[in-house]
């Protein structure tokens, strides 16, 4: 259930992407400002996340699981009858509180309620509800934007939102929060090593992948995509998505996160650097580009649950604060992606993909250098 909640909040995050430029085009406004809609989610959710998870844990999970998704159906269907652009990104922010105070509370939850050494799958299990949401959500809000429109694709967001609500309100076991502390005595985590480390691995590891991924229209087409196959592309990312999460959770638990995260990183890397070439090449055949595409999603969500394992690890009885610092940087690391790639749109996707691979190969440099450090 709580992974169902997280597929709500994954189609909402990653749904706008697929239809970006029917946004600006009905809103009269240009690609660059639309993205902002991605920008201002990202950067709103990575601002309120430790601020929620400090305000609200004494309430018990339940009621603020349910609560959050309710702010999150409210704020989908203000986006799909939002009259102008300014209005959408108003309501995007608002929808972005919702998913802050819901997914870091919600992993958080996953993680206390099983043993320790099946934590990274646990945490999968629920990162998962967003790697399926790039999978079929966002493909299939794709297809409802074509056929209907971008607003009837927010709206069945919206129903979505209120559906896992109401199933997390009738299924979910009462939990008790937690004692009341102050923002700042709880953001003494922060001077534990083992966190103050991990943290910045996960904003590096997250812009790297998003630079180009709310422009994925462009992205795909600089590779030789049509336009009739946008769809199965995106599916091909949510596939990879979904494998690199599972994997990710389970090689954690076996191998050890580091392990891991080097494994997503060399992929990613070794990703980009072939589509910057494929696109500078005028595209290539599209089975090649799937695979490609296939390990982009891999690459990207394979990078997650190592990192909140380690970071459970670090500070066991801080994990809802630690989930949220970490969805924090995974959200600022979007927003940052998303505005390196539009100032790199004039450029062309051969620099945007080229610029991906360097920031995956500055991750894993800093993974290494954490590692000695730790070693």
């Amino acid at each position: 259930m709580l992974a169902l909640g997280t597929f709500a909040v994954g189609t909402d995050a990653f749904i706008v992407s697929g239809f970006l430029p029917s946004i600006a085009h009905a809103l009269q406004s240009s690609n660059s400002l639309a993205g902002l809609s991605v920008t201002v989610f990202a950067t709103t959710y990575a601002l309120l996340a430790p601020v929620l998870a400090t305000l609200t844990a004494p309430w018990p999970r339940n009621r603020v699981l349910v609560w959050a998704l309710a702010i999150l159906a409210a704020a989908n269907l203000a986006s799909a009858l939002a009259p102008d652009i300014w209005i959408l990104l108003a309501s995007r922010a608002l929808a972005a509180m919702g998913a802050a105070a819901y997914t870091p509370t919600a992993t958080a939850a996953a993680g206390s309620l099983v043993r320790p050494e099946l934590r990274g799958r646990a945490f999968s299990m629920v990162t998962g509800g967003l790697t399926v949401a790039t999978a079929l959500g966002v493909p299939l809000g794709n297809l409802v934007s074509q056929w209907l429109g971008w607003r009837a694709a927010l709206g069945m967001v919206a129903a979505l939102s209120a559906l896992a609500g109401a199933g997390v309100f009738l299924i979910m076991p009462p939990m008790p929060g937690q004692p009341r502390a102050p923002l700042r005595a709880r953001l003494a985590v922060l001077r534990r090593p083992a966190v103050a480390w991990v943290l910045p691995l996960t904003l590096i590891g997250m812009t790297a992948c998003y630079i180009v991924y709310a422009y994925s229209v462009p992205a795909l087409q600089a590779l030789g995509v049509a336009d009739e196959r946008m769809g199965l592309m995106l599916l091909c990312y949510g596939i990879g998505a979904v494998l690199g999460n599972l994997l990710a959770g389970y090689g954690a638990d076996r191998w050890g996160p580091a392990r891991m995260s080097v494994a997503a990183y060399v992929v990613m890397a070794a990703t980009f650097g072939l589509m910057s070439w494929l696109a500078a090449a005028g595209g290539g055949p599209g089975f090649v580009v799937g695979l490609l595409v296939l390990a982009w999603g891999f690459s990207s969500w394979g990078q997650t649950p190592p990192q909140q394992l380690r970071l459970t690890n670090a500070a066991p009885q801080e994990a809802p604060l630690v989930m949220a610092l970490n969805a924090s940087c995974i959200y600022f690391g979007i927003g940052l992606g998303t505005a390196l790639g539009a100032a790199l749109l004039v450029h062309g996707m051969v620099v945007g993909f080229g610029i991906s691979a360097l920031a995956a190969a500055g991750a894993l440099g800093f993974l290494g250098l954490t590692m000695r450090r730790r070693g």
